[in-house]
């Protein structure tokens, strides 16, 4: 599998780690500790597109949010973590 950084262009995947999934939103400081549970240990393993962050630690050292198939690992684009949070 190889990632287009958009710094460093595209890279082999063992150039990068992982810690999942880009998705989940952190609950608010006050709310329930189902909430905090749930965000902490609860992971959907969906077939299809999924957002996912990656470290280039044999590169720039970004952090970037990769698209990718989890039915084929096709990537689909990969932006930087600030891009991403952009709407």
């Amino acid at each position: 599998m190889r990632i287009p950084c958009p710094h460093c262009g595209e890279r082999p995947v063992d150039e990068f780690t992982t810690i999942g999934t880009a998705d989940p939103v952190r609950p608010e400081a006050s709310s329930d500790m189902k909430d905090w549970v749930d965000y902490v240990y609860i992971r959907n393993n969906p077939a299809g597109t999924h957002r996912e962050w990656f470290h280039h630690v044999g590169g720039c050292r970004a952090w970037l949010v990769v698209t990718r198939d989890t039915r084929t690992h096709a990537i689909l684009g990969a932006r930087t973590a600030e891009e991403a949070r952009k709407p």
